[in-house]
This record gives C-alpha cells, sequence and structure tokens, in this order.
C-alpha cells in the first residue's frame, strides 16, 4: 500500500476522532474564517488556476471543460458564500431524530452522528474542493481530497489555505487532507483504502465513476452523470421553454444539470423546433435530430444511436419528436442517467404523470434542469449529486454525510 496514503489515512481517523468532539459554534467560526480567507486570497488563487489553466489548454482541453477549471473574482465568492451558507445550517449532529419507550421500558432513540472518514475523487471543478470540505467539515467528518490533475494547483492551495485557516482556529490541520499524487495508481489505491475510509465518494464523468465502481473496496456513494431530458409537451408555454431549453443547454454545458436531450412533442414540433434552432445556432450549438426533428430543423445531423446515451457536456443538444407524453417517459426511463429531469407543461395531469413515472433524482416541472445544485436547492454547497437509491439521493448535503446510532436508556433492565 502507498505510504503516503496509509499517512493520510491514519491522520485522518485520529482527526476525524478530534472533529467529531466539536461544538457547533466552533466549525461555523472556523467556516466562517475559510469563507473570509477564501476571498481575502483571491489574487494568488487566481494566480494558481492561471497555471492549471496554462496546462490545460497546452493539453487542448475543451472549451467547455476550460469554463469548468477557470475560477473568477466571481466563482471564487460564491464559493465563500457556499462556505458561508454551511456554517448558517442546522448542524445535524447529535440531533435525536425520534425516541420512544418499548415494552421493557427501554428509552430509545436515533441520533445523528457523522460517517467518520470520506475520500472523494473528483475532476476538474476547483470549486468541488471547498464545499466538499466545508460540508464534510460542518457534518464531523475528516476528508482526503483527491483532485484531478488539471486543477492541481488550484486545489492544492485551495486546501493549504483551509488548513491554515484550521491551525489558525487551534484545530488539526488534518480535518482536510489532500492528495498531491494525481496517479491512476494512487487513485485506485484510495478505492481500497478500507482500513482507514468509511465511505468513498467519486464527482466527475462518467468514466471515473465506472472506474470507481469496478475497483473500490471501500463503500462507494455513487454521484452521476447528468444525461439529463427537457420534454415540451403538447400543452407547453413555448416561449417559457425555449427559455428553459437555452438556460439548460447553454448556461454552463460541461456541469451533470446541463440538458444533453431536447424531446418535443409532434403537436408543437412545427412551431418549436425552428425557435430553437434560430436561438441556439447563434450560440455556436450543434443539433442532432432524429428524422421527425430534421424535418423541422435546416442545419441540424442526422442522430446516432449513441447518441441518445451520451452526456456531451458541450454544445451539442440531441433532438427528438415524440407522439405521446408516454414515448418521451419511455426514452427518458431507458436512456437517462437517473440525474434530472423536466416537463414543460400547463397540463396539471401531464406533469404530475411526469413526476411519477419519470426515475430520476430530480423532477422538474416548468424549470431548468440547472438548478439541481445544494448551493440553490438551500443546502448550502454539495458533495455532489447521488443518482443511486441506497443512502441518499440527489445533491448530497449535510445530513446526507451522516449516519446514525441508537441510544437506549435504562434502569437495570435485563432480558429473560
Amino acid at each position: 500500500m502507498n505510504s503516503l496514503l496509509t499517512t493520510l489515512g491514519q491522520r485522518s481517523k485520529l482527526a476525524a476522532q478530534k472533529l467529531g468532539q466539536l461544538t457547533t459554534v466552533q466549525k461555523n467560526n472556523c467556516l466562517l474564517q475559510m469563507a473570509t480567507d477564501l476571498t481575502t486570497n483571491t489574487a494568488i488563487i487566481l494566480a494558481e488556476n492561471r497555471q492549471d489553466l496554462s496546462r490545460a489548454k497546452e493539453n487542448g482541453i475543451s472549451e467547455s471543460m476550460i469554463d469548468r477549471l477557470c475560477l473568477t473574482d466571481k466563482r471564487i465568492q460564491e464559493m465563500a458564500e457556499g462556505i458561508r451558507q454551511v456554517a448558517a445550517l442546522p448542524d445535524p449532529i447529535g440531533v435525536v431524530e425520534k425516541m420512544w419507550r418499548t415494552e421493557d421500558q427501554l428509552l430509545i432513540g436515533q441520533q445523528r452522528v457523522p460517517l467518520g472518514v470520506i475520500g472523494i475523487i473528483f475532476e476538474s471543478r476547483p470549486n468541488v474542493t471547498t464545499d466538499a470540505a466545508s460540508l464534510c467539515f460542518k457534518s464531523g467528518n475528516a476528508v482526503i481530497l483527491r483532485g484531478g490533475k488539471e486543477a492541481f494547483y488550484s486545489n492544492q492551495l485551495l486546501v493549504k489555505l483551509m488548513q491554515q485557516t484550521l491551525r489558525n482556529n487551534q484545530l488539526d490541520p488534518e480535518m482536510i487532507q489532500f492528495v498531491n499524487d494525481t496517479s491512476h495508481a494512487t487513485a485506485n489505491e484510495l478505492m481500497q483504502l478500507d482500513e482507514y475510509l468509511d465511505v468513498l465518494i467519486p464527482r466527475g464523468g462518467a468514466g471515473l465513476i465506472q472506474r470507481v465502481k469496478n475497483n473500490a473496496t471501500v463503500p462507494v456513494i455513487e454521484t452521476g452523470t447528468g444525461n439529463n431530458h427537457i420534454y415540451v409537451d403538447s400543452a407547453a408555454q413555448l416561449e417559457m421553454a425555449l427559455k428553459i431549453v437555452v438556460n439548460g443547454k447553454t448556461q454552463r454545458p460541461a456541469v451533470c444539470n446541463a440538458v444533453e436531450t431536447l424531446l418535443v412533442h409532434e403537436a408543437v414540433a412545427a412551431e418549436f423546433l425552428p425557435m430553437v434552432e434560430q436561438t441556439l445556432t447563434p450560440q455556436h450549438v450543434a443539433l442532432r435530430g432524429d428524422a421527425l426533428a430534421l424535418s423541422h430543423l435546416k442545419q441540424a445531423n442526422l442522430a446516432t444511436e449513441a447518441d441518445w446515451s451520451t452526456e456531451f457536456l458541450d454544445y451539442i443538444l440531441a433532438v427528438k419528436v415524440v407522439a405521446t407524453i408516454d414515448e418521451a417517459i419511455e426514452h427518458i426511463n431507458h436512456y437517462n442517467s437517473k440525474h434530472s429531469e423536466a416537463i414543460v407543461t400547463d397540463s396539471y395531469h401531464n406533469g404530475q404523470k411526469f413526476l411519477k413515472e419519470v426515475d430520476a433524482a430530480a423532477v422538474y416541472i416548468n424549470a431548468s434542469t440547472r438548478f439541481t445544485d445544494g448551493f440553490k436547492f438551500g443546502l448550502g454547497a454539495e458533495i455532489g449529486i447521488s443518482t443511486q437509491k441506497l443512502h441518499a439521493r440527489g445533491p448530497m448535503g449535510l445530513e446526507q454525510l451522516t449516519s446514525s446510532k441508537y441510544i437506549i436508556y435504562g434502569d437495570g433492565q435485563i432480558r429473560e
């Protein structure tokens, strides 16, 4: 086993024990200072980020992926605000959710406790570093962060700044740790650090998540890729639908809650699809449609079978015309990644049918899929969007980073 990871694991285990004893006030004060220290050091963070951007451009990374990597004054302010929101949230640790008395007159309660040590493997978005660290810290978990090589300089500095804040608050800096080796071999070993990790959370593209699922011996919470759909119903307000589609595809195409496939009811396709093309073509979005969609579009290419299941993370949108809402739902449930799905409709019946029958972590009526985000859901930051059904589903905030234990009060009972 890699001596670096063994050392990180041992130190994290000890740090988790100390972290679990902190009061809510101690944690919140430290988080607020982290947010301040982040904005105070904006200039040096941007300087390190420029190194990452320079390397990424030299390596020919796409513009949409560059956008994921890029930090700005505004994005650093948003990262700091995410930390402040985490500080403002109720602390789940120690909360007794329910209590009951048994026939043996035992008083039993269920209490929220930290998971322990969390490992997080993620790719090119530096904001994940502060989001994950702040959520883990507030929920009483030590964290080992392993980011991708694309954001190495940014991530390394962000962790150093947070560790310095911990020191300044007389806390163990090893409550937040960073793996400075970005090799695949080290990542694979982290996936098998059973002795020290209580859970592993991958956050990135389909390749990373599949590799973690295949190789991890540590329990995994799967955060998913986002092959997301918007279905424009026959009863949709088309101007509203256009705004939602444009936002879902173009605001930040390289994130997991962007839309990848547009489904349009045949009753409105002739009117709506030219509107989509006229709006998206100037924004350099390539359309790939089925045969029916192509009959209403001038510059689209014929979609392949692979397009329906692809998370493009780019200025590409697959388009399909459907005859019924049932066809739309069937298509979504067959091809989607269980992340975020939306219907645009004024039909109460169709909206409720979509909510009930679509299998995804987040299902919308008349809103953009871009809102699937812990910050926007009022959870503060987020650790990722879980697309599995065990333990946690959807944006993972503080409560999803906890477990529970039973606490039992007696007065001398023995079992007969």
